[in-house]
């Protein structure tokens, strides 16, 4: 493969969704050898080339718009993520620092009724547990086509939550989402 086939091969990659080392190796070797190129190319447009070393990651991001200056179109979409979503998103990133924190080395995996767990404490109260473990599993589904969870192969109730994560659910969100429930729980106490 010549140098600029590679090239044109890694900003496709990089157009289609977010490229990781090690289901990727010759899109990332790529990167790594011709990234100049690839940021370049991206820079023209006004999309930012984001590659994590450390875990393993590459992805676009729309450049900030600068006060001043006339905005160009995005490139890449925003998706509006429904409140199950959010809230799984942002419980998989605090479960993920705990992991490291830890010394958790490797992958965190979730098995799908850990997860489900995770989303009951913040489920209206119910007695039909079948509804909320369906709701659950379709926030769970839905986590995953978004790639941030992504199911162990061979083991259909077993998750990997993909570190891409870290990039979209940053330590400020958390602190935001932390502050949040404090509150939620303290008038909850009030309430009582």
């Amino acid at each position: 493969m010549t140098d600029t086939h590679a090239t044109a091969s890694a900003v496709i990659k990089l157009m289609q969704g977010v490229v990781y080392r090690e289901t990727d190796e010759t899109t990332w070797l790529t990167l790594e050898r011709s990234g100049a190129g690839v940021r370049d190319h991206f820079a023209t447009i006004g999309v930012d080339v984001v590659v994590d070393e450390d875990e393993g990651y590459a992805f676009l991001r729309s450049r900030p718009e600068v006060e001043g200056e006339e905005a160009l179109p995005r490139l890449v979409r925003r998706r509006s993520l429904t409140y199950p979503v959010s809230l799984l998103l942002v419980l998989l990133r605090k479960r993920l620092v705990e992991f490291e924190t830890l010394g958790g080395e490797g992958r965190l995996v979730l098995s799908t009724e850990q997860i489900v767990e995770l989303l009951r404490l913040f489920q209206a109260d119910s007695t039909n547990d079948a509804r909320l473990a369906d709701t659950a599993e379709t926030t769970i589904r839905k986590a995953a086509e978004l790639g941030f969870l992504r199911q162990s192969r061979g083991e259909r109730d077993r998750w990997e939550v993909r570190r891409i994560l870290k990039a979209y659910v940053d330590a400020e969100t958390l602190n935001d989402f932390a502050g949040k429930l404090r509150e939620y729980a303290g008038k909850a106490t009030a309430d009582d």
